[in-house]
């Protein structure tokens, strides 16, 4: 077993699973898809669960069978040897600098539309957020899953309020017929959606700490999944509706903007609290995920106070240091002035390696069907590569160094 205590439920997962692929994107995705595929985006929200899911189950099934902190890390390990093991580890934390304090400014972005927060003000405002992920931490993986899994019921209601109060029924979903399909629009939107999706190898690092990993780990894997997708699907027909979208106006603030038209200003802060709260439950499994990879990594060398555990058989040393890395890279970019946009893309590129990984060892590791999937799953992750262009390079150039570079080690121990 992997140490860590055993303490998470199926609607725990549900709830951290769901947040996950919620996270930054609920409030902005569905206005940039309705803006590039209009009514076809409507079709492209299942179209692409479909597409999604053989990654998915075979995520579910290396989970059931193999859980561990290590996550796809682990898996590739255990198909390819503990040297790509380590390269796989060090491949997903080389998000940290990029991918954390973007997902911190996006979060800390409600504050500045509530409050007029600007620079040193919003710099702040990150750092809490930071303190907040450690308390959480701190308290343990089902304080993490209670938190996001009343996040995630606060998103439905909210939804489900707007549909209500807007007085929104099927004959008011403009589905398009099949035959009116714009395939090139759908291709379109099928690209902006996908990081919609971006999640499923954070919560693979948490497998290991469910109460019953082998069936309630891939349950809550495949119904937080079809929730998210739900949830998404619902938000895109609120946007059309309200024609809430349009290169004048920002994504983010399509949901707050028809919040504000049906139940007026006051209500905004409701969006914006709810708003904050996903981008920060998406922030805090990421964290959290990092934490058991470097705790994961650090039990090669049991010495190091990396491997240690503190009382509860939590690795608050592995999450200083995750936190460390976060405050270093946010106060940099702040003092640098970086623009984060362009950084962005290419940890996407790295978030699809990582899945292309995770592919390939299924492809070693299952049998069957599943193998089938993985082989599937392979071939999608080669073709959303292809879709970065030559932005991909960088996650190709990334995987290539870590090989060439990181040094070997002697007799690593079995995990």
């Amino acid at each position: 077993m992997s140490g860590l205590r055993q303490e998470l439920g199926l609607a725990q997962g549900v709830g951290l699973l769901s947040t996950s692929l919620l996270g930054t994107g609920v409030f902005a995705v569905p206005a940039l898809a309705a803006l590039v595929a209009g009514n076809n985006s409507l079709w492209a929200w299942p179209v692409l669960i479909l597409l999604v899911f053989p990654v998915a189950i075979v995520f579910a099934i290396l989970g059931r069978h193999f859980p561990s902190a290590g996550g796809v890390a682990h898996f590739v390990g255990m198909a390819f040897g503990p040297r790509m093991e380590r390269v796989t580890g060090w491949l997903f934390l080389s998000v940290i600098p990029v991918g954390l304090p973007a997902a911190l400014h996006i979060a800390t972005g409600f504050g500045q539309a509530l409050f007029g927060w600007h620079d040193e003000q919003l710099l702040m405002a990150e750092l809490g957020t930071l303190a907040i992920v450690w308390w959480v931490g701190s308290r343990g993986a089902s304080s993490s899953a209670n938190l996001q899994t009343l996040v995630a019921a606060l998103i439905v209601v909210l939804i489900v309020a707007i549909w209500f109060a807007g007085n929104i029924t099927v004959a008011d979903i403009p589905f398009p017929a099949i035959n009116d399909i714009d395939h090139s629009q759908l291709f379109a939107a099928l690209s902006v959606m996908f990081w919609c999706f971006v999640g499923l190898e954070a919560f693979a690092h948490l497998a290991s700490e469910f109460k019953q990993p082998e069936r309630d780990f891939p349950r809550a894997l495949m119904i937080g999944l079809l929730l998210a997708g739900t949830v998404y699907w619902a938000c895109t027909v609120l946007v059309l509706h309200f024609n809430a979208f349009g290169e004048d106006k920002a994504a983010a603030a399509s949901l707050p903007g028809i919040v504000v038209e049906l139940f007026g200003v006051k209500a905004l802060w409701v969006a914006c609290v709810i708003g904050y709260l996903a981008c920060f439950a998406s922030l805090n499994i990421y964290i959290q995920s990092f934490a058991r990879l470097v705790w994961s990594q650090a039990r090669d060398k049991p010495e190091s106070r990396l491997a240690r555990l503190s009382k509860r058989q939590l690795p608050m040393n592995a999450l200083n240091a995750v936190l460390g890395c976060c405050v270093l890279s946010s106060l940099g970019i702040y003092i640098l002035d970086i623009n984060l946009d362009a950084l962005i893309i290419y940890a996407n590129g790295i978030f699809i390696m990582i899945y292309l990984l995770c592919m390939l060892a299924g492809c070693r590791l299952l049998k069957g069907r599943y193998k089938a999937l993985a082989v599937v799953g392979g071939v999608l992750c080669l073709l959303l590569l292809a879709m970065v262009g030559w932005k991909s390079v960088y996650a190709i150039v990334m995987l290539a160094g870590l090989w060439a570079f990181l040094p070997k080690r002697k007799n690593p121990q079995a995990r």
